[in-house]
């Protein structure tokens, strides 16, 4: 008969904790200055689709900001999201409210 005493109470307990580390890496690189998801991704060696997930979840509990749009360095793309997870660094109107404003329509009501 095997013993099971080496084994983990939860199938994915050990991934959890890769999780974790992964999620804390990825913070702190966002911490640091704001970068691109891919900037990230490349600095970390994290999958990006793993830092998209924590960036959402993120954006959820308001711990991230998007700083400014610009061009990313490494793809080349335009209209690319700089992110930070530095409270320091988030432009004075909140993140909650960056994705609700509106611009004001070029019609007149009559």
């Amino acid at each position: 008969m095997k013993s099971h005493l080496n084994t983990p109470l939860h199938k994915g307990s050990c991934k959890d904790k890769s999780f974790i580390q992964q999620m804390q890496k990825v913070f702190m690189a966002f911490h640091k200055q704001p970068k691109t998801m891919l900037m990230v991704s490349i600095e970390t060696g994290i999958l990006r689709a793993n830092i998209c997930r924590y960036v959402a979840k993120w954006k959820k509990e308001n711990r991230i900001c998007i700083v400014r749009k610009g061009i990313c360095p490494i793809s080349k793309s335009t209209g690319v999201q700089f992110l930070t997870t530095n409270p320091e660094l988030f432009p004075s109107i909140a993140c909650n409210e960056q994705s609700r404003i509106v611009e004001p329509s070029n019609t007149v009501k009559l």
